[in-house]
């Protein structure tokens, strides 16, 4: 499991004014909740770099005055103009206790479906589970050998047996779609029959 480093200090004061006196500074406030208190912390906003602008699902470890939180990030607050970071959730990892969160989903294999022509359509990137922090993955793997044309993968067909699985078990993750040339191709074929 990939873990990124954090190091921040508390935060002194709270508010929209200490917020923003910490912006200024070019930190970013932030809170850590879920374990036996609220940290608020600030740190510098390139700590959040490599975790917030990843797709990968990874630990955040941050160490704040010696003390450190085993986390994962929940939550993000971009400005809206500028679009810089302004602040960050993180829920304390509790070993004994079950987590939601997003894991990646990572497509395996050579479509059985575009082989034939179609065209591998990915409608979903992550999966939302609840599993305890110790069966957390990089990713999940989804093949897509057997995925025929005109198929589809579903939630359902996705295995995950560490935890429980909360979406919906039809909607689809992948599918193969008829391209607009084997299309024309196939119609041409039945003009021709007749």
């Amino acid at each position: 499991m990939k873990t990124v480093a954090i190091h921040a200090q508390l935060r002194e004061g709270k508010g929209k004014q200490a917020a923003r006196t910490l912006r200024a500074q070019g930190l970013v406030p932030g809170v850590i909740y879920g374990g036996k208190e609220e940290v608020h912390f600030s740190a510098p906003i390139l700590a959040f770099r490599s975790l917030v602008y990843s797709p990968e699902f990874q630990i955040a470890e941050i160490n704040i005055d010696g003390k450190v939180y085993r986390t994962i990030m929940k939550d993000l607050q971009f400005d809206v103009v500028t679009d810089t970071l302004t602040h960050i959730d993180f829920l304390e990892l509790v070993e004994d206790r079950q987590v939601i969160a997003n894991l990646p989903l990572k497509i395996v294999g050579q479509s059985a479906g575009v082989k034939a022509g179609g065209r591998l359509v990915v409608k979903m990137n992550s999966l939302k589970v609840r599993t305890y922090p110790k069966h957390f993955v990089e990713n999940i793997e989804v093949d897509i050998t057997n995925l025929e044309l005109n198929g589809n993968i579903r939630v359902e067909d996705v295995k995950f047996e560490n935890g429980e699985v909360l979406m919906p078990a039809r909607q689809p993750v992948a599918s193969v779609v008829m391209t607009r040339a084997l299309r024309q191709a196939e119609m041409e074929e039945k003009k021709g029959k007749k």
